[in-house]
């Protein structure tokens, strides 16, 4: 692992990758794989998905070797990798979408084995069919994948749906960790269709929507032990603490599924520190507390952070606190990691 001023280097939980046979190619020309184009030198200069360049990412998407020595240079020692939420196939029937899974889990989990010890990996599952996912969950773990990467709704269903409730009973079970990223869908809104706010707004939006969602419906208060990460600092939901306790309070739909205020319940919730605002970063540490933050940067794309050691080192935690966010939180959690010497 790298250190830094003798320290472990830190874990970055928040790393997209497309491996290789992943990749669309003769053979493998599925809609749901993009491409990749490169210079002479091997350098990525383009990606394409369905034709249509993705100028939103801005770094290497399929070469993890090559990943891992950017993060190093970043002061990042360790990765947990996961699927571009633009490859899973939240949108297909729940048949092929499992199939769809089982070709990223292996080209995934692969990636991660080539790097003992420095890379861990989350997987996919057909969430359409929550009894699938369940079984899907319970392979992927006994293959040493740490969990699985979900977006906020699929087949229409979002997280706090009781169809969904075999797959969060076997996450619970399992130990697996849950990592909860917007699907870029801006919500359907024609406002966000300008300025990039689809990202900026709808991506942070669509997170908070789905974990209140999962909140108001009891998830998290039926299964206490379930370990679920929401990405991009759980975009705008901390901020709703006291707008869904109010509802709570209120609201006799808001109690059908609650016996205690949602705040409690958010209370459990893990979040990344990609947040872009220090103040904003701060305060989840203060509300949450740093055991429950972990390092993260959304590589490749042009919303992540440039430098996340940085950010969190600049938050004035103390040294426990901080070793807690850049690595320990991630080692608690992450199968395949090697312990810090």
């Amino acid at each position: 692992m790298n250190a830094i001023a003798g320290r472990p280097g830190a874990v970055d939980v928040h790393v997209h990758v497309t491996p290789p046979p992943l990749l669309s190619g003769p053979g493998r020309e599925d809609r749901w794989r993009p491409s990749v184009f490169r210079d002479e030198s091997g350098r990525q200069v383009r990606v394409e998905m369905r034709g249509r360049p993705m100028s939103s990412i801005v770094a290497e998407l399929s070469r993890t070797d090559t990943i891992l020595d950017l993060a190093g240079r970043r002061g990042v020692g360790q990765l947990v990798i996961s699927p571009w939420v633009s490859t899973l196939p939240g949108a297909m029937d729940p048949g092929a979408a499992a199939d769809v899974c089982r070709v990223q889990n292996e080209a995934i989990l692969a990636a991660a084995r080539r790097h003992p010890g420095r890379v861990a990996a989350l997987g996919s599952v057909p969430l359409q069919d929550a009894e699938v996912s369940a079984g899907m969950l319970a392979e992927l773990m006994r293959d040493g994948m740490a969990g699985v990467e979900i977006t906020p709704r699929a087949g229409g269903q979002w997280l706090g749906d009781p169809a969904l409730e075999p797959f969060w009973a076997a996450a619970e079970e399992l130990g697996a960790v849950v990592f909860v990223h917007p699907a870029s869908h801006g919500l359907g809104l024609d406002v966000l269709g300008d300025y990039y706010l689809w990202n900026a707004v709808g991506n942070p939006a669509e997170t908070a929507a789905a974990a209140a969602h999962m909140i108001m419906a009891g998830v998290l208060e039926r299964h206490q032990r379930l370990v679920v990460v929401l990405a991009h600092g759980g975009g705008v939901l901390p901020a709703l603490a006291g707008r869904l306790d109010r509802a709570f309070t209120v609201r006799a739909e808001s109690r059908r599924a609650l016996a205690a205020a949602p705040s409690v319940s958010m209370k459990r919730l893990r979040f990344d520190t990609v947040t872009h605002d220090l103040v904003a970063l701060a305060a989840l540490a203060d509300r949450f507390g740093a055991d429950h933050l972990l390092l993260g940067s959304d590589h490749p794309f042009d919303m992540g952070t440039d430098d996340p050691v940085s950010d969190v080192r600049c938050l004035g935690l103390t040294q426990a606190q901080e070793e807690m966010v850049l690595w320990r939180n991630a080692q608690e959690l992450f199968a395949g990691l090697a312990s810090p010497a």
